[in-house]
């Protein structure tokens, strides 16, 4: 009998409107992504999102290497091409490979003709590291490199499902910039040393979003939705038991009055309790519904933040405080407590900025992803 019979996401980020630039085309490209499959398995599907596109897209082909290297091409029903239509997702057929935990699989994508690049998300970390040539070589084993460039931007390419055990389910990270980038990396690192094997780390995160607010000029769009739109999308995640939501400092820290930025009125500073009402309104029923586990995630110091003032922290703590102690979670992830000084808890510990007084150093994210108790995940 086969052993594999649940599909589970292994792998997953957030699609959001991509950073608006001089040049948001691309013509004759090809995008390749390495990615770490946390579970044995003998089936792959992916997942495709054009979502906030206003465009079609052509994805001329598409392929996956599996243990010997070997490109495997991706299909949709048969077809090896796919149009992706503006505000939609794609689901690929089921793809035959046999896959062991650990491996790492390179997903390529090529692009023939002129590509609307709209639908993405910038993720860093260790595990989030991505390419780009010009020219046609997703067949390729390498890449040419004098036509190829890293990039951290993931394109498309949304969410990777696995045919695999019973037993193996997902963990949902969902947030900010500040889960944008490494510590989701540094948890799934983390689990495989300690020999957990049966959960996987999805990255559900987009940098300078917000609960309650979204902008709606070029300058921020890159911000992405509010959380009344992204979550419902974003926590569909094949296998999910579980989701920590490390979220909503961009709420506190955004607005400055419309005399220094027109778009980011003092209209939009919320109350403690406009934040909590959004979580209650947002978040936990349709987590709930989806029978999953639900994990607070405190928000980190911002002292020395640009837009830092000591109101603005009072409302950080006083959400902080009721994310440790509100019965509408299953648990606390306490961040704040694990990345702050204990000689003065609104900063940061020494060494744990990277600078700019708002995100984390890598050795910050490495003690958030530390802080997480694994016997609860499994």
């Amino acid at each position: 009998m086969n052993q594999y019979t649940k599909w589970v996401a292994c792998w997953g980020n957030a699609t959001s409107i991509t950073d608006r630039k001089e040049a948001v085309y691309a013509k004759d490209i090809t995008l390749r992504y390495p990615i770490r499959i946390c579970f044995s398995g003998s089936a792959l599907r992916f997942r495709f999102s054009n979502l906030t596109g206003t465009e079609s897209i052509g994805l001329t082909k598409a392929f996956v290497s599996d243990n010997d290297g070997v490109s495997v091409p991706i299909t949709f029903c048969g077809s090896k091409s796919v149009e992706i239509a503006p505000g939609t997702e794609i689901e690929s057929d089921a793809i035959a490979i046999d896959i062991t935990a650990g491996q790492t699989v390179n997903v390529s994508m090529y692009f023939a003709g002129y590509t609307q690049m709209n639908a993405g998300t910038l993720i860093t970390g260790p595990l989030s590291k991505g390419q780009y040539s010009y020219g046609d070589f997703a067949e390729s084993a390498q890449l040419p490199a004098d036509l190829t460039r890293n990039t951290n931007w993931f394109y498309f390419l949304n969410t990777i499902d696995i045919l695999t055990e019973e037993k193996n389910h997902a963990l949902i990270c969902y947030g900010d910039s500040i889960t944008a980038q490494s510590w989701p990396d540094y948890l799934t690192l983390r689990i495989a040393e300690e020999g957990i094997g049966n959960v996987s780390v999805i990255r559900r995160a987009v940098s300078g979003t917000r609960i309650l607010r979204q902008y709606d000029c070029i300058t921020y769009q890159a911000y992405g939705r509010k959380e009344a739109t992204r979550f419902p999308i974003e926590a569909h995640v094949a296998g999910a038991s579980a989701l920590i939501i490390q979220h909503r400092i961009n709420d506190i820290i955004h607005p400055v009055g419309t005399d220094v930025n027109p778009f980011r009125p003092w209209s939009d500073m919320p109350t403690c309790q406009d934040l909590i009402d959004g979580v209650r309104s947002i978040y936990l029923p349709h987590a709930r519904k989806l029978g999953l586990r639900i994990w607070s995630g405190t928000l980190l110091p911002i002292l020395g933040w640009r837009t830092y003032t000591p109101e603005r922290d009072a409302i950080r703590q006083e959400f902080n405080s009721w994310l440790r102690t509100s019965p509408d979670f299953d648990l606390c992830v306490d961040f704040d407590k694990a990345v702050r000084d204990t000689s003065d808890p609104l900063a940061f510990a020494p060494g744990f900025d990277s600078g700019d007084h708002l995100h984390p150093s890598e050795s910050a994210y490495k003690a958030m992803a530390g802080c997480i108790p694994l016997d609860k995940l499994q």
